[in-house]
């Protein structure tokens, strides 16, 4: 049986890109398993995602510690316990500090609703409107210290229409999120990307891409 890449995945609210990764797994087409579920609201929707498909669920809330150091450092601690292969920030909406950074050198991927460099931070699909940019799109990046800093792994672009507000833009950066993100997961329990401090794209050089979705590296099927 081929070995399958081990998931701890972060979320904070209903979890779309963990359903996402799931359903990709479940088609077959992520060669990955995701060993547990944690977040840092107890009412988060994605914990009753994964609890009704028997994945083990955790919170590590901030309220429950005195400052954010202390909250990091249990939260790193209860990642460790499932002994993950790849931490996965699936809509995880803090930041990580330096107990988790630690603990998961260059082992922590994000998706992020934007083209990095451009529009990091909070509210990307609303940056862009304002920026009257006509391309947009999600990256799927490896977590540093900075904020939405670290290596890219790989990006999808999205137009942004005319009649776009935020809210219109964001949900069709999500449908390229829940392609994107299930794929390099794949790619990486492929041993397509060598992971580590300069994390970087080995696998198959031609990319797939055309309207209305483009993406570098090529997308798996």
């Amino acid at each position: 049986m081929t070995a399958r890449l081990s998931l701890a995945v972060l979320v904070s609210g209903r979890g779309s890109n963990l359903r996402a990764i799931h359903a990709a797994i479940e088609r077959g087409q992520c060669q990955a398993e995701i060993a547990c579920v944690i977040s840092d609201r107890p009412e988060a929707q994605a914990l009753e995602f994964a609890r009704e498909r028997g994945i083990a669920t955790h919170t590590v809330s901030p309220k429950e510690f005195p400052d954010r150091t202390s909250w990091d450092l249990a939260l790193a601690e209860r990642v460790a316990q499932s002994r993950p292969g790849l931490v996965v920030l699936a809509g995880f909406m803090r930041l990580l500090g330096a107990g988790m950074l630690a603990r998961f050198p260059g082992r922590i991927v994000n998706v992020h609703p934007a083209l990095l460099p451009a529009f990091p931070g909070k509210d990307g699909p609303a940056q862009a409107v304002a920026a009257k940019v006509c391309l947009s799109g999600c990256t799927v990046h490896v977590v540093d210290a900075g904020v939405d800093t670290g290596p890219i792994l790989a990006q999808a672009a999205v137009p942004v229409l005319p009649s776009d507000d935020a809210a219109a833009l964001h949900a069709r950066i999500q449908v390229a999120e829940h392609r994107l993100l299930p794929s390099v997961v794949h790619g990486i329990a492929r041993g397509h990307y060598e992971l580590g401090p300069t994390p970087r794209y080995v696998g198959p050089s031609a990319p797939d891409s055309g309207p209305p979705f483009y993406a570098w590296p090529p997308l798996e099927d």
